[in-house]
């Protein structure tokens, strides 16, 4: 009877192992700016097959649209140390909330909200801290899997990266 009940849990382990998997895991993007730590926390849906962007599109059915979570799961986590110029908007240092405006899935605006801690489908514009406009690009094949990357450019210059399915998205960063 224990050896069955052993199996029995083995198996449950490994079937929502399996599920986790496929679902949409939790990711961080890091960097040091003006030797300042920056950090994204966000959750890394993946395309599988679907259309995401645009009239149709899978973001297109989230309660917020066009305002999206930049992200799955919890709202899309942005921890800067150091107060920053993100594409010509002043942050304070602090814990900021990312959303992305897609309603034109070619040309998108950062979002900044100040509000933090909320599932990824609530979206209060009210506490919003300011949008800015990214620069878009085609990457050369599809990006299964939703990626944020900082990068130090040096002399405190940094930038934000957003890259899923047929997109890419950046916006400079500056310490001040």
């Amino acid at each position: 009877m224990r050896s069955e009940v052993v199996r029995i849990f083995v198996a449950m382990v490994a079937a929502s192992t399996s599920l986790l998997a496929q679902g949409s895991p939790p990711a961080r993007a890091t960097a040091a700016i003006g030797g300042k730590s920056i950090q994204v926390q966000y959750s890394a849906p993946s395309v599988r097959g679907r259309r995401i962007f645009g009239d149709g599109g899978l973001l297109s059915r989230d309660p917020t649209y066009p305002a999206w979570r930049a992200g799955a799961n919890s709202a899309t986590l942005f921890k800067t140390d150091a107060t920053l110029d993100v594409g010509g908007l002043t942050v304070p240092a602090g814990s900021y909330t990312l959303y992305v405006w897609v309603k034109d899935p070619e040309q998108w605006e950062l979002i900044i909200n100040k509000e933090t801690g909320q599932w990824g489908l609530t979206y209060a514009a009210s506490a919003d801290l300011g949008r800015v406009k990214m620069t878009m690009s085609k990457p050369p094949a599809l990006v299964e899997a939703l990626k944020y990357t900082l990068t130090d450019k040096g002399n405190g210059a940094g930038e934000l990266r957003l890259e899923w399915e047929h997109h890419v998205a950046t916006v400079p960063l500056h310490a001040k």
